[in-house]
């Protein structure tokens, strides 16, 4: 028999393996957490199948997404990701994920660890939603506004609301699988 997916992702092979074994799931390591951050930002005005096509050069080009690294990126590296056609060559994009590599590190000192500051947002148990079809789906939601406020006050760039909210769904913060996708009681 045949699982029963959320319609979004039906029909392309990356996609469905990314929905069965990662949307949604929660995710409470850091490493990882910065990875679907910066994935996001880069998403933001495309769809995500074009960064998911991308996912393994963004890995190469950005260190396997070490922020310790991305933090300190200089001139020259900034230039190299701007002439990398394995990922989005956006100025603006490249040089806000060494911003927001910089602002990650100052929250994991004041939180312990970036998890436990954005797992505070929910406290610390995902947001269950019942949805019937995946298109009635917020593209944001109070609590993504005031996260997007709070991480653009300590110094994140690219994340608005609607980012913010799609790295919540991404990262198991909040469970938008539909009600019939086999996914929504795992996660």
């Amino acid at each position: 028999m045949e699982k029963h997916r959320c319609g979004w992702c039906v029909g392309d092979d990356l996609y469905e393996a990314y929905h069965d074994e990662e949307w949604g799931t929660p995710v409470k390591d850091d490493n990882l957490l910065f990875e679907f951050l910066i994935l996001e930002t880069f998403q933001a005005g495309l769809s995500w199948i074009t960064i998911l096509r991308k996912r393994e050069n963004f890995k190469k080009a950005f260190d396997n997404f070490d922020y310790k690294k991305i933090a300190n990126y200089k001139q020259g590296k900034i230039d190299a990701l701007l002439q990398d056609a394995g990922i989005i060559r956006n100025k603006l994009k490249v040089n806000s994920a060494i911003t927001n590599a910089v602002a990650y590190i100052k929250i994991q000192k004041e939180f312990g660890s970036f998890s436990a500051y954005i797992w505070s947002f929910v406290n610390n148990k995902p947001i269950k939603n019942a949805l019937i079809n995946y298109k009635e789906a917020p593209a944001n939601t109070p609590l993504s506004d005031a996260i997007s406020k709070d991480l653009k006050k300590r110094g994140f760039k690219f994340v608005g609301s609607t980012v913010v909210y799609a790295f919540m769904q991404a990262t198991g913060m909040v469970n938008d699988h539909e009600i019939s996708c086999f996914r929504y009681n795992e996660v």
